[in-house]
């Protein structure tokens, strides 16, 4: 172990290995959000629409003329899956046989919170629809004749679909809005796919490897984040053990004596200084969805305040953190009036004084983001804190 690597270090390192560092994006189009999620490992779904639904922002901040049906399209392509990380998520298919253990985990029954009452009946009847007619909505089972009897009832009907796709027989093939379109595995996995459940040793390796690609370094903890198997968890410290020994990874101490595992020389050459850039992040955003890791690296203490009660939150319901170089400057509490063609900030927060080149920088990335999310170039801004950036803020976007 080495002395602790400097602050500015680290947070130049973990963006640039997100995509974040510079000016280039990973990747431009469909073939930018192929790159864009195999070096992230996953992108999070989910269904918050206020402005950008999250994997959509989330890709938007990293792919060039991004497009909302890109990503659809990468599905139906058999270049990407659905499934759980450790929340739903798009995963490249590369890594679809890492995802069998915990279907089958699912259907073992030993995964909380997924493991309904088997109506095994039912289950059948869903799977045969589906192999009869090719992939189905869930809504496509309201019209049978049978509604009120039970077996076509949505509800039960929902929950078959669902928990077979979490079992891995049946896969996403497609969504229109946010309902998924499933289709059983068997036809919906490309050829060649490799469908061997690896062992727990293979399991780690993928895990850390995955994680130290995503991020260039992170500790025992972030690398097991929201892993549900304790076996799991207690093979990446095993492998991480194994791997330090071989040289295969170095180990070194962070500031607050945590240790902080990476490849060989990940360390050594200093990334380049991130630009002036101001870049508006999805509250689920790769970067500061472990808010223990976003603490430890940017000092900056977020919290997703969608899923906290109302007189608790301290900033507002959806509010999107903003990056500016290789610091967060601030987070803004805000919404797409789509009808209208207005973005509207309703709150701003600013970290402390940002330098002079923020406003500009900050200015641009709202309008691109707005007009991303369906706004026309209307901004209203609301309460900016402190308060002597109110009407700097008001002027920059009058």
């Amino acid at each position: 172990m080495t002395r602790p690597p400097s602050a500015t270090r680290l947070r130049r390192l973990a963006l640039s290995h997100q995509g974040l560092a510079g000016k280039r994006k990973i990747g431009s189009g469909a073939s930018g959000v192929e790159k864009t999620l195999e070096r992230l490992g996953y992108v999070q779904i989910d269904t918050i629409s206020v402005v950008a639904r999250a994997h959509h922002h989330t890709l938007f901040t990293r792919v060039a003329k991004y497009d909302e049906a890109q990503i659809n399209a990468l599905v139906r392509q058999r270049c990407a899956f659905e499934y759980w990380a450790h929340a739903a998520a798009y995963l490249p298919m590369r890594d679809y046989r890492y995802a069998l253990p915990m279907m089958r985990a699912v259907a073992r029954g030993e995964v909380g919170g997924w493991h309904h009452r088997r109506d095994d009946a039912l289950r059948a009847r869903v799977k045969d629809r589906i192999r009869e007619e090719g992939p189905l909505f869930a809504r496509d089972f309201e019209d049978s004749p049978r509604r009120g009897a039970g077996w076509w009832n949505w509800k039960p009907a929902k929950r078959a679909l669902e928990q077979l796709f979490m079992e891995g027989e049946l896969m996403s093939v497609e969504r229109q809005g946010f309902q998924k379109r499933y289709e059983l595995a068997e036809r919906a996995l490309p050829p060649g796919i490799d469908t061997t459940e690896p062992d727990l040793a293979e399991h780690a390796d993928h895990v850390i490897d995955a994680t130290l690609a995503a991020h260039g370094f992170a500790t025992r903890r972030s690398i097991a984040y929201q892993r549900r198997d304790a076996r799991v968890r207690a093979a990446v410290g095993q492998c991480l053990k194994a791997r330090v020994a071989a040289g295969d990874i170095e180990r070194h101490a962070a500031a607050d004596g945590e240790l902080l595992y990476c490849r060989p020389g990940t360390l050594d050459a200093a990334p380049r200084r991130a630009p002036d850039l101001a870049r508006i992040l999805s509250p689920f955003d790769n970067v500061v969805i472990q808010r223990r890791r976003c603490a430890q690296v940017f000092g900056f203490d977020y919290t997703i305040e969608c899923y906290v009660p109302e007189a608790k939150r301290r900033y507002g319901y959806y509010v999107l953190p903003i990056l500016f170089g290789d610091r967060f400057a601030g987070r803004m509490d805000c919404k797409a009036h789509r009808q209208q063609g207005r973005f509207e900030i309703k709150a701003l927060f600013l970290a402390d004084d940002p330098p002079e080149a923020f406003l500009p920088a900050f200015r641009t990335a709202v309008l691109e983001y707005a007009a991303f999310t369906g706004c026309g170039p209307e901004v209203d801004v609301g309460t900016v804190s402190p308060r002597r950036w109110t009407t700097p803020m008001r002027r920059a976007f009058a």
